[in-house]
Order: structure tokens, then C-alpha cells, then sequence
């Protein structure tokens, strides 16, 4: 079984449309905290960041933040964290918050998320690392990202298997079992000489 020791969050820095999305990241950052896992986060404090750290805290867990020193006025850097670490890039951002988790989940938010979440699903692809990659798909948002990986792989441009490795769910506690008992098993994506020759 997987030890999760701290869990990267990507999600929104505004609460979206619908109260779901806030309830759903309120019960996800207790949830947390009561599996004992640490956050680790973009260290905003508004919209679906915020509602998701403030939860682990409440709860007792444990809230790591990484912001760039540009966006701490425009995202308001969360000061009651258990740590924020403020880098100069959005590059290091993510290269920080990738070296301090031991998985990676989605919850609703915008082309920020998506930067984040894809960059975790490709270097998972090509074998970079091995850890989780899931989407809490409140009220469907994620419906169609979903469709569109099946899509990607049926045009063979995303192997069957890595497509396997990405959960898509609302399940919070199905989520969780999921993370402990994930599995990697890479494929390497490189097209060889022998593949073209089989038309694999």
C-alpha cells in the first residue's frame, strides 16, 4: 500500500459557480487532515486554495503553500499556513511542489490547474515519476477532459495504459483508496524504429 505522506492540490483561486465546488474542496482539505496527509498548494488564500487549506488547518492537518512573489498580492498569499515558501518564478512553483508531494489532484479550477495538473500527467508519461494523478470531478466539471483523453486515446496519440493511470471520480473516499493502492506502470512514449516497422 502507498504511503502518502503530502498530497499536491491544483484548483481554482475563485470559488466558481457553483456552492458544490466549495463544499467539495472544504470536505476534500478534512479529509485530508484526518488521513493525516499534508498539503501542499499554489498558498493562496481565496477561492477553492483557500476553502481547502483553511479546512486542513481547522482540522488539525497540516498546509505547506508555494507562491511566487509576483502573485502574492494578486492571489493574497495565505499567511496562517503551516509553511508558505514564496519562489521568484511560477517555474519553480511547480518544480517545488512537485519535490514535496507524493501525489497529485485536481479539483475544479482554470487554465492555472490545468498547467499544473498536465505538466504532473506528462512527466508521469514519459517516466519521471510514478506517483497518483486524479481529478475530483465535482458536478461533472471534468466530464469532458475525461472524454477528451479517451478521444486522445483512440486516436493514438495517448496509449491505453497511461490513459488507465488517470482517475476521474467525485468519490471522495474512492479517490483516497485509489491513491493507496495506485500502481504505476510506465510505458515509455518514445516512437522506436520497431514500433513504426509493426505499426504499433
Amino acid at each position: 500500500m502507498r504511503d502518502i505522506k503530502a498530497l499536491c492540490v491544483y484548483c481554482g483561486s475563485s470559488t466558481g459557480s457553483h456552492p458544490a465546488y466549495a463544499e467539495a474542496a472544504r470536505a476534500f482539505g478534512t479529509r485530508m487532515a484526518e488521513e493525516g496527509i499534508a498539503l501542499v498548494y499554489g498558498g493562496g488564500k481565496v477561492g477553492l486554495m483557500g476553502i481547502v487549506a483553511d479546512a486542513v488547518l481547522a482540522a488539525g492537518g497540516k498546509a505547506i503553500g508555494v507562491i511566487p512573489r509576483q502573485l502574492m498580492e494578486k492571489e493574497v498569499g495565505h499567511t496562517g499556513l503551516t509553511e508558505l515558501q514564496v519562489v521568484e518564478t511560477m517555474h519553480e512553483r511547480k518544480t517545488r511542489m512537485y519535490e514535496l508531494s507524493d501525489a497529485f489532484v485536481a479539483l475544479p479550477g482554470g487554465f492555472g490547474t490545468m498547467d499544473e495538473m498536465f505538466e504532473m500527467l506528462t512527466w508521469a508519461q514519459l517516466g519521471l515519476h510514478s506517483y497518483p494523478c486524479a481529478f475530483l470531478d465535482v458536478r461533472g466539471f471534468y466530464r469532458n477532459l475525461s472524454a477528451a483523453m479517451d478521444h486522445m486515446v483512440a486516436e493514438a496519440f495517448v496509449k491505453p495504459v497511461q490513459r488507465d493511470q488517470v482517475w476521474f471520480g467525485e468519490d471522495i473516499d474512492a479517490l483516497f483508496d485509489w491513491m493507496r493502492h495506485y500502481e504505476s506502470m510506465f510505458t515509455p512514449k518514445w516512437i522506436t524504429a520497431a514500433s513504426v516497422d509493426s505499426n504499433v
